[in-house]
């Protein structure tokens, strides 16, 4: 019985935690977007400008984006973080290997 409780305690502790992240209301989901998106723009807003484009405009949000999605594509591989495989899911219950 001891070894179970070691095993599910991590468990329980990390499930609330989850299930409290998944029960944000759209405000609270639409600041998250808009503070991401400021994040965006410090980091790649100066590039952009350098780049040659007008801060605030079209093209230069366009840039950030390309920029943001360029370091995301280095980073994670172009399917992201734990992504999908042609032919078949990597983990969980649908084929996992």
């Amino acid at each position: 019985m001891r070894p179970l409780i070691r095993y599910l305690s991590p468990l329980l502790v990390a499930l609330p935690a989850l299930v409290l992240t998944g029960c944000a209301t759209p405000q609270e989901r639409a600041a998250q977007k808009q503070a991401e998106a400021e994040q965006m723009m410090a980091v790649y807003g100066p590039a952009c400008s350098r780049l040659g484009y007008a801060t605030g405009s079209d093209p230069w949000r366009n840039c950030i984006v390309n920029l943001s999605t360029k370091d995301e594509v280095q980073r994670y591989g172009p399917y992201g973080p734990g992504g999908y495989y042609p032919g078949r899911w990597r983990g969980g219950f649908w084929g996992g290997w």
